[in-house]
């Protein structure tokens, strides 16, 4: 696999720009979390954490939908290198306002009190730009892969690059958790700068043609991104996969948003490490589930195994709400990563392996809408239910729904649960 031309380069252009917005956000959600004093945390900050997660809201959902028609339209290498920028400049953007961070506060509707300062409203923008800069960056390189890597290759080329993506995001986060604890939170920026800057010297060293060919009429930007959908809405199977996607991400984001307000009030940990220490061990494990799925044949048994990795994954988070020691969450939440590391790996695979080279990245973005569109809902639903029922109720109440849906999954997905294929040539473009 390594012997293919450029792959090296590629992998770490890959693995750098998938594991840097992670390490920004673990100084974002940690800064806003210690925000407020330790009496309003559970509520001022539970809201202003969900807030943060609506701030790219729009901006994400907008990207998503269109991502996959430029993937398709324009050079991949080209597109990745331009987007990539943008996360160079809005990670700087957001190390110089930590620097001169803002004093003042905005009063919102919610709990007696509640505000945001103005210098976590800054935030919201910059975040915004990062995570857009990474939502079309994903379709140009995913729809790349099977450029640089032969086709039967695919399930541990996919594999390789998201375990090296788990193992850095994992080493930055702890070393963002470290900075956050012995050093002001501008410092901690470097990590997620270098990530985006050495990303940028990667991608210049791919060698290979990713430019698009295209056999069908040249439509409009906004058609082009349409056909995806109806793309999805002709295959069954892939559309179910969106569908679980849909509900499994707004049960895990009504959770993980308050992952910060776990560590620092269910837990009582308030050092920074310690969040840190949650988030690389999530990231760990899905590192180990890219490697573990990439080395077995689960062609013939996909869908049967998505919807089992579904039910284990409502049964971790479900865990997590049980315990009150760091020591057993730790292990909790790293098998808890390894589940959407061997979903993930099995999804591309799928897709790479089954969809036309000029319909991949429609396809891709299509169900990028689909599965993440009730994220931002989640996580605003997440900030009220932890209001309402605490971190516990919340966590216990996302995990029981994510294994019951899993259920209805296996009784009810007919086509997802056949689902298998073969690593062959990608069939032509439906006309």
């Amino acid at each position: 696999m390594f012997r293919q031309r450029s792959f090296g380069s590629f992998l770490t252009a890959g693995a750098l720009q998938f594991a840097a917005p992670g390490t920004a956000s673990v100084i974002l959600f940690y800064s806003v979390a210690v925000a407020y004093p330790a009496d309003h945390r559970a509520s001022y900050a539970a809201l202003a954490l969900a807030l943060l997660g609506l701030s790219s809201t729009v901006p994400t959902l907008v990207a998503a939908f269109y991502s996959g028609a430029l993937a398709d339209r324009y050079d991949r290498g080209k597109l990745m290198r331009l987007v990539n920028l943008i996360g160079v400049v809005a990670t700087a953007g957001l190390a110089t306002l930590f620097v001169f961070q803002p004093t003042g506060r905005l009063y919102l509707p919610g709990p007696p009190g509640f505000y945001v300062p103005f210098w976590i409203l800054l935030i919201f923008p910059l975040w915004a730009a990062v995570i857009v800069s990474s939502t079309i960056f994903r379709p140009a390189f995913n729809t790349s892969v099977p450029r640089v890597v032969r086709r039967e290759l695919l399930g541990r080329a996919n594999g390789a690059i998201y375990a090296v993506a788990g193992g850095l995001s994992a080493a930055g986060t702890i070393g963002v958790g470290v900075l956050l604890t012995v050093a002001p939170a501008p410092y901690a920026f470097a990590i997620p700068f270098a990530l985006f800057f050495v990303t940028q010297v990667a991608l210049a060293g791919v060698d290979v043609d990713l430019s698009v060919t295209r056999t069908g009429p040249v439509h409009s930007l906004l058609r082009d991104a349409r056909n995806g959908f109806s793309y999805l809405a002709r295959h069954r199977a892939i559309l179910q996969i969106t569908v679980a996607g849909l509900v499994i991400n707004f049960l895990v984001a009504l959770a993980t948003v308050e992952l910060a307000l776990y560590v620092t009030s269910w837990l009582a940990l308030t050092q920074g490490i310690w969040y840190g220490a949650m988030v690389a061990a999530a990231t760990v494990g899905a590192s180990v589930g890219f490697i573990l799925i990439g080395n077995v044949r689960f062609e013939r048994v996909a869908g049967r195994a998505l919807i089992g990795l579904t039910v284990a994954l409502g049964a971790t988070l479900f865990a997590l709400a049980l315990v009150h020691t760091i020591w057993l969450a730790l292990p909790i939440i790293f098998l808890f990563g390894i589940i959407p590391g061997m979903f993930t790996t099995i999804f591309l695979s799928t897709i790479q392996s089954t969809v036309p080279d000029e319909m991949m990245g429609r396809v891709f973005s299509a169900d990028e809408v689909g599965s993440y569109a009730l994220v931002p809902a989640g996580q605003y639903a997440g900030g009220e239910l932890t209001v309402a029922v605490g971190v516990q109720g919340t966590y216990l109440f996302a995990g029981a729904t994510i294994v019951a849906f899993g259920v209805f999954m296996l009784a009810a997905f007919g086509s997802l649960r056949r689902l298998n294929y073969r690593s062959a040539p990608a069939p032509t473009a439906d006309p």
